[in-house]
């Protein structure tokens, strides 16, 4: 099982954003069975609450579902458990490596939109996911845009990778 853990500030926006999308997709391409999403805020403000709604209804505009996620703390141990931890932003990422446990882990965090851009986001300058709250009325479905973006990306790694010995579908 391959797991991935999407990380912004709250973990009531940008991360369950890219959780739902992911999951969305991975079902769509016959992988929910084999790839493992969560999502996680460096922040605790928002523990245990469901994503914002303004991220639901972008989402669900496009047959997402992100009604069933709830807010957690990125911890220590997800660096022992998970084989992607992607921040949604520079300031998420140096938080994450704030609380990298010493010694042996299974992975190191990285910045989602640079690691798993697409030509249209390199086009556009992007290497962060931004805080949606700022970018008025559309800035909950330019995060989504985005995110999908990035997510295909991220499927064609985990494939490509061959972690999963699976043939491309």
């Amino acid at each position: 099982m391959i797991k991935v853990l999407f990380v912004c500030l709250g973990n009531i926006c940008r991360s369950p954003t890219a959780h739902g999308v992911l999951e969305h997709k991975l079902a769509m391409a016959g992988l929910s069975d084999v790839v493992e999403v969560d999502s996680a805020g460096t922040a605790a403000w928002h523990v245990g609450k469901e994503p914002d709604l303004r991220s639901q209804l972008a989402a669900r505009k496009r047959d997402y579902d992100l009604s069933h996620l709830r807010a957690r703390q990125a911890v220590a141990e997800d660096f022992l458990e998970f084989d992607y931890v992607l921040a949604m932003d520079y300031s998420n990422l140096e938080n994450l490596k704030g609380i990298v446990p010493s010694g042996d882990v299974k992975t190191m965090p990285e910045l989602f939109l640079e690691a798993y851009s697409t030509p249209r986001l390199k086009a556009q300058g992007l290497t962060e996911v931004p805080d949606p709250y700022y970018g008025g009325e559309d800035g909950f479905s330019a995060v989504l845009d985005m995110v999908e973006d990035a997510c295909e990306q991220l499927i064609l790694d985990i494939k490509s990778n061959n972690k999963l010995n699976i043939k491309s579908k």
